[in-house]
């Protein structure tokens, strides 16, 4: 009997958590790696890491990568921890949030000096990078593996130790300019954060937590096989804890693709194999006409923290592009403007009760390194509490195995698991069997 038989997820989380904070409280090494799959919590770790570290009397700087992390870590914070100091360091024309506003005790500031002497002073990677002066005993770097180590080396001399906080199976970090010079370094800055950081720190300690609270259990397995294949993770739930049911009774495919989802946790709307342009007319379509019909269906979700109406805001369409993400956009009628559509670069750290995922391959006529990321089909499929559809042409199955990689073979490159290869496959197979269950 194993401990995953024996400890609840709660149970299991907790251990992993309270192994993280023993070694920030009495470790001695310079770093620690948390790892977390999708909806672990990663920010709840990185505010009550925050909370006792400030606490202790001991000034630290958290550093998130986008604007929008760094508000909600604010609220978090506030939340948990209101009697905490908070310095938000931003550009000279940020205009606080309302989340911001809200925590008793924020100072905002362009510079450091502006903002006191808070107990946690944060802002994104970027804005850290423009400070000169100053240091702290301890950093939290949230989000590190969407992070490049050149932005890594840029804030290192701040702080003495760090938290080094992450999701290892989503989006690399990415240039739009050539990086193949550096392609074999140690350092390569297209490397994440956390890469660089163990390749020239073997010895960190690394720890990994378990369970997803987010995901379902019919979620939890499909997406750790396809993106975790080495760690994996279980769900926080299990049947019947979570429920996403619909009123109004189904009138087309459409309907019937949602009910399956809101069954098994997954669906797949197949249109016919065709090449197309990347702004898909009905693929878009499709995707738009999915949230319109979950939305008229009056869905009701009911799960372990309550429920409710399925609403607009709790419905996300997800596609690789933004182009593809526009024409979605306006194919959605007036009375479903809420519903968001965005790239997967975007929805990375959002969750929902319901997503529509357009598939990267879907139309195309060849696989190429950008669409087999696994990060971005990992990020797709793994934002939702209750169910993901899928939309996509035939013949994305046919496309790989008539397109293997390509990609050159470097000398001193990590391999990158999962392969995207593998992981498209694993994700199609498990919805072309709950195709083949339906029609049975």
């Amino acid at each position: 009997m194993n401990a995953e038989q024996v400890l609840s997820p709660a149970a299991e989380a907790g251990l992993v958590v309270e192994a993280v904070l023993g070694d920030l409280r009495e470790g001695d090494h310079r770093g620690v790696v948390v790892d977390s799959p999708p909806g672990a919590g990663k920010s709840t770790l990185v505010v009550r890491a925050a909370g006792e570290l400030a606490a202790a009397g001991e000034p630290l700087m958290i550093v998130a990568q986008t604007n929008e992390q760094v508000d909600d870590l604010i609220a978090r914070l506030g939340a948990r921890s209101p009697e905490v100091a908070v310095g938000r360091l931003s550009a000279v024309d940020y205009e606080a949030s309302e989340r911001v506003r809200d925590h008793p005790q924020c100072r905002v500031g362009a510079k450091v000096a502006e903002l006191g002497t808070p107990a946690v002073t944060i802002g994104t990677a970027a804005k850290w990078a423009t400070v000169s002066e100053g240091s702290w005993p301890w950093a939290i770097v949230d989000e590190a593996y969407q992070m490049r180590s050149d932005a890594l080396l840029r804030v290192a001399p701040r702080f003495v130790r760090a938290l080094f906080v992450g999701d290892p199976g989503q989006l690399d970090p990415f240039s739009t300019v050539d990086v193949e010079r550096w392609t074999g370094l140690s350092w390569d800055p297209m490397q994440s954060a956390v890469a660089v950081l163990l390749r020239h720190n073997p010895g960190l300690p690394v720890h990994r937590l378990p369970v997803s609270w987010r995901l379902p259990h019919t979620a939890a397995p499909v997406v750790a096989e396809a993106f975790y294949p080495f760690t994996g993770f279980r769900s926080g739930t299990g049947p019947g804890d979570r429920h996403l049911v619909f009123d109004r009774p189904a009138a087309d495919r459409l309907d019937d693709v949602l009910d399956a989802a809101a069954a098994t946790g997954w669906g797949l709307h197949e249109l016919p194999a065709r090449f197309t342009i990347r702004t898909d007319a009905e693929a878009a379509a499709a995707c738009a006409e999915l949230a319109t019909r979950a939305l008229a269906r009056d869905g009701v979700t009911a799960s372990e923290s309550g429920g409710g109406p399925l609403t607009a805001d709790r419905i996300a369409i997800g596609a690789a592009h933004r182009d593809q993400a526009a024409t979605i956009r306006a194919l959605l009628p007036p009375e479903v403007k809420g519903v968001t559509v965005d790239t997967a670069n975007r929805l990375q750290g959002r969750e929902y009760d319901l997503t529509i995922v357009l598939h990267p391959l879907s139309g195309r006529q060849d696989a190429t390194a950008f669409h087999l990321e696994s990060g971005r089909l990992c990020v797709l499929t793994s934002r939702h509490r209750h169910a993901c559809v899928v939309v996509a042409r035939e013949g994305i199955a046919e496309l790989l195995d008539a397109h293997p990689s390509t990609e050159p073979v470097h000398l001193n490159v990590p391999v990158k698991f999962p392969d995207g290869w593998e992981a498209n496959q694993a994700i199609l197979a498990h919805l072309h069997k709950g195709v083949s269950l339906r029609r049975q």
